[in-house]
């Protein structure tokens, strides 16, 4: 809260320019580029993305995740150990987070091919890991902290944050060819992120942890039952905890959606199946999906669940999966509801998942953070 106001965020990423991307993608995909050329052009790009972010109305900004592609390939640029491959004979393919919809929905998921935006996704090998993990990511991430530093330097933010992955999500993108166990996977994991959580919370930016492992294993996992699932978080949820060990809590975000891909989600697990989970994660705030078809009425959960003391909730109040903006009442309705369950002070407006890649054009994700703010500063009012 700043001044009594409801304070406002996003998920992560936002829209990046062409001459950008193709730049991003060609470094993440090995082929040639021009690497001065990126650099600089990266530096003036996150520097106008907080610009833009400020104008809209947000207020504890990043850097619109502009020098990362996706899950998959920002991973294979930050831990070494592992070879990108197709499975081999026998091997399992790698995980698929709608399979449990698309025992139903089959025909839709080979037509659309579960697209993140409008698009269909673009297929990249598997990660296998063969010899022990290793943080590779210094040069990359001190890049991403200079560029956040210099951008937000006389800016009017409430706060900054930094995106990066937890190890349960990680470990669906890489296969365990090496470590003796999943659970020894799990952790080697967790101890080389450490160095990056580590580095991103002294360089004074909030941790933004992306997790939609917690929610979205359910359905990559259809042959459990919910008992078996809590199970297999829980271990995801301590080694999480592992890599946060000593760091603060109050510099800590975690984001938790259930895959953020465009399609049915009949079959996501509920919310009261592992709200209790979620909130054991030693974060000062959690940013959960609030405002898409499948979850916007499970706001109900915290009538009876009690948000454990000194965490924020973060509601996803305008969403990536439709094109239309959110009304600004019908952003400050959603708030209102969970303050009114957990107390103004403990609510912060976000989004359901980052918006830059999954709705139809960038101006549709800046008139929905503008919506944002505007319905932040209705509820506050």
């Amino acid at each position: 809260m700043t001044d009594g106001r409801i304070l406002t965020t996003h998920a992560g990423s936002l829209p990046r320019p062409e001459a950008l991307t193709a730049l991003v993608f060609a470094r993440a995909e090995g082929e040639p580029y021009d690497a001065g050329a990126l650099s600089a052009l990266l530096r003036d790009e996150v520097a106008a993305i907080v610009r833009k972010q400020v104008a809209a109305g947000v207020d504890v900004v990043n850097d619109g995740e502009l020098g990362k592609t996706n899950f998959q390939n920002y991973v294979r640029e930050r831990v070494g150990g592992f070879e990108a491959r197709a499975p081999r004979p026998g091997e399992a393919p790698p995980h698929n987070n709608s399979a449990r919809d698309a025992v139903r929905f089959g025909e839709y998921f080979e037509q659309k091919a579960g697209g993140f935006g409008w698009q269909r996704r673009r297929q990249r090998l598997p990660g296998y890991c063969i010899e022990p993990l290793r943080y590779v990511g210094q040069a990359a991430l001190a890049e991403d902290l200079a560029n956040l530093e210099a951008a937000i330097a006389g800016q009017p933010i409430a706060g900054a944050f930094v995106n990066a992955n937890t190890p349960g999500t990680i470990e669906h993108w890489l296969v365990n060819k090496h470590y003796p166990t999943q659970e020894a996977f799990l952790y080697a994991i967790a101890e080389v992120m450490r160095e990056e959580y580590t580095a991103i919370v002294n360089a004074g930016f909030i941790l933004h942890l992306d997790d939609p492992d917690l929610p979205d294993a359910w359905q990559m996992h259809p042959e459990m039952s919910v008992a078996d699932y809590r199970a297999h978080a829980l271990v995801r949820v301590e080694a999480l905890n592992h890599a946060l060990r000593g760091l603060p809590k109050e510099r800590v975000t975690l984001h938790v959606c259930w895959g953020s891909f465009h399609g049915p989600h009949q079959n996501d697990i509920p919310l009261a199946e592992i709200v209790d989970i979620i909130f054991r994660v030693n974060a000062g705030r959690v940013s959960i999906e609030a405002s898409n078809p499948m979850h916007e009425h499970e706001w109900t959960v915290f009538e009876t669940f009690e948000l454990p003391d000194g965490v924020t909730i973060i509601p996803g109040v305008v969403g990536h999966a439709t094109d239309f903006i959110e009304h600004p009442q019908l952003v400050a309705q959603r708030l209102e509801r969970y303050v009114k369950l957990v107390g103004r002070g403990r609510v912060m407006a976000g989004t359901d998942c980052g918006l830059g890649p999954r709705v139809g054009h960038p101006e549709i994700c800046w008139a929905k953070l503008e919506s944002l703010a505007a319905g932040a500063r209705l509820a506050s009012s």
